[in-house]
C-alpha cells in the first residue's frame, strides 16, 4: 500500500477478480508495433474516444465495458461523440472485419498487447474518492494479465493508485514489472464535445514504473498523440493530472468571486476579464458561470484533499476553492430569489425555465450538473420549474425526482428564464421578448432585461 494513501475505507470495498488468477507463463515476445493490439477497458467518454482515435492509427482494438446498455448504445449510435468519431465509429461498425470489437467479456483482454484502463472515478456524497469502478477494473485486469502486455492506467485517482491497484497485485500474481509486464500511469486528457482539443492534437505525459516501462507506455501512445512527455515515476503523473484540475478549480472559482465582486461595483465582469487577457504574459482568463459540472473539476481535486487530510496535513487554498465551487449553485438560486423578489413575486409558486442542463455546451451529459442542484433548490422553494435543452429529455433531481423536458417552451409564459448553458442553437430572439432573464453563461450581452448572478 502507498505511504501516501489513507486508511482504508469500508464504504469502497476491495474486488475480487473476476475468476481465480493463473500462474504466469514465461515471457512472451513483445509485440514490434506497441499499441497495434490494444484492449481498452471502460468505453465511455474517455475509453470510446480513444478506442476509435486507435483504430483510425490502424490499431486493432478490443473495447470492454462492463455494461451491455453502453454497448448497445455505440452499436445503435446513440453514443454521444464528435460528428469525425460518430463518422469513425459507423465507418468502423460497417466493415466487415471490424477493427473495433465490443465486448463485456474481460478476459479477451488476453489477446491485446497493450491495455489501457478507461474507467470513472467520480466522489461520493461526502465528497471522497469512490474507488468501486477502478478498483474493479485493475482487479480485473491483473486477473486476466499475461506476460508480453503493457498496462497503462488513465482514470483520475490520488497518488499512488497505480502501485497500490496494479504493481503490487501483479506481484503477488507472480509477473515481474519491468520484465514480464510493464506498468505506467498516463492521464487522459479528453475535451468532450470540443473537435480543437482532439486527442491527435493534445500532448500527453506517462511515468512508468521503471524506464523500460515509461518507453513502453510512451510508444503505444504516440499512435494517438502528436508528444509524449516522460515522466519519472507513475506518482508523478498522477499528480500533474491532479495539478491540472485543480488549477482549473481554484481559477473558476477566483473567475466566480470576481464576477460577484463586479456585480456589487456595477462592472461587467466580462468586459473586466477581456481587458486582463490582452496581457500577454502572466494571465490566463477563466470565465465564470452557475457552477463547474462534469466528470473532472467537482471531482479530481477531491482525490488530493482526500489523501492530504488523510497525512493530517491542510491545503487551505484548494479547500476554499473548493467550497466556493460547491456554493455556486445554491448562490444562482439565492439570486433568483433576488429577482424575482425585486420584481414583486414570491419563489413559491414562480415560474422558472433553465434553459440547458448539460454540464457544458454540445454534451449529453448532465454529470455533476449545477443545474441539477439548481432544480432541486428550485423545487424544494415551490417553484413551477421547466427545463429545455435538446440533449436531454429527463433529468433526476437531488431529491429522487424526475423532470422531463417542456415540450414547447414558447408556448408558456414565464417569470424568469435561467440560461444555465448556452446550448448550440439557442433561441435568442425568443430569450429577448422575456420579462426577466438571468444569464448564468456571462455571455448574452445582447439581451434587454437580463441579469447576471
Amino acid at each position: 500500500m502507498s505511504q501516501l494513501l489513507p486508511a482504508a475505507r469500508s464504504d469502497v470495498p476491495a474486488i475480487a477478480p473476476a475468476s481465480p488468477a493463473a500462474p504466469p507463463e514465461p515471457a512472451a515476445a513483445v509485440t514490434t508495433v506497441p499499441g497495434a493490439r490494444t484492449a481498452v477497458v471502460g468505453l465511455g467518454y474517455v475509453g470510446l474516444p480513444t478506442s476509435l482515435a486507435l483504430v483510425a492509427s490502424g490499431a486493432r482494438v478490443i473495447g470492454v465495458d462492463i455494461s451491455p446498455d453502453r454497448l448497445d448504445d455505440i452499436r445503435a449510435d446513440r453514443a454521444d461523440l464528435l460528428d469525425d468519431d460518430r463518422d469513425r465509429l459507423r465507418e468502423t461498425l460497417r466493415a466487415a472485419d471490424p477493427a473495433l470489437r465490443l465486448t463485456t467479456a474481460i478476459g479477451e483482454i488476453a489477446d491485446a498487447d497493450t491495455v489501457l484502463i478507461c474507467v470513472p472515478t467520480p466522489v461520493d456524497r461526502h465528497l471522497a474518492p469512490d474507488l468501486t469502478a477502478l478498483r474493479a477494473a485493475c482487479a480485473a485486469v491483473v486477473a486476466h494479465a499475461r506476460p508480453g502486455q503493457t498496462i497503462v492506467l488513465t482514470s483520475t485517482s490520488y497518488v499512488g493508485t497505480t502501485r497500490d491497484l496494479l504493481v503490487a497485485p501483479l506481484a503477488a500474481r507472480g509477473l515481474r514489472v519491468g520484465q514480464e509486464v510493464w506498468v505506467a500511469f498516463a492521464p487522459e486528457r479528453v475535451d468532450p464535445g470540443n473537435d480543437r482539443h482532439r486527442q491527435e492534437l493534445t500532448p500527453r505525459v506517462v511515468g512508468g514504473t521503471t524506464p523500460d516501462c515509461t518507453a513502453r507506455a510512451a510508444a503505444a501512445l504516440a499512435r494517438i498523440t502528436p508528444v509524449v512527455h516522460r515522466l519519472g515515476s507513475p506518482e508523478a503523473a498522477e499528480m500533474t493530472k491532479l495539478l491540472e484540475n485543480t488549477f482549473r478549480a481554484v481559477n473558476i472559482a477566483l473567475a466566480n468571486e470576481f464576477a460577484d465582486l463586479c456585480r456589487d461595483l456595477h462592472l461587467d465582469v466580462t468586459e473586466v476579464i477581456d481587458g486582463a487577457d490582452t496581457k500577454p504574459y502572466g494571465f490566463m482568463a477563466f470565465q465564470p458561470g452557475p457552477g463547474v459540472g462534469g466528470h473532472c473539476i467537482p471531482c479530481d481535486p477531491h482525490y488530493l484533499l482526500w489523501q492530504v487530510r488523510g497525512q493530517r496535513r491542510e491545503a487551505p487554498l484548494i479547500e476554499t476553492a473548493m467550497r466556493g465551487i460547491a456554493a455556486r449553485p445554491r448562490r444562482v438560486v439565492d439570486r433568483i430569489r433576488e429577482l424575482l423578489a425585486g420584481a414583486g413575486r414570491p419563489l413559491l409558486g414562480a415560474r422558472v425555465l433553465i434553459a440547458g442542463v448539460t454540464y457544458k455546451p454540445g454534451v449529453a451529459d448532465v454529470r455533476e450538473s449545477p443545474a441539477l442542484e439548481i432544480i432541486g433548490e428550485l423545487v424544494r422553494a415551490g417553484a413551477e420549474v421547466g427545463f429545455v435543452d435538446d440533449l436531454v429529455d429527463t433529468v433526476r433531481t437531488p431529491d429522487g425526482g424526475t423532470l422531463h423536458r417542456v415540450a414547447d417552451h414558447t408556448d408558456r409564459e414565464w417569470d424568469l428564464v435561467v440560461v444555465h448553458t448556452g446550448q448550440p442553437g439557442l433561441d435568442e430572439a425568443w430569450l429577448r421578448g422575456q420579462p426577466m432573464v438571468l444569464d448564468a453563461t456571462y455571455r448574452l450581452a445582447g439581451l434587454p432585461r437580463r441579469e447576471v448572478v
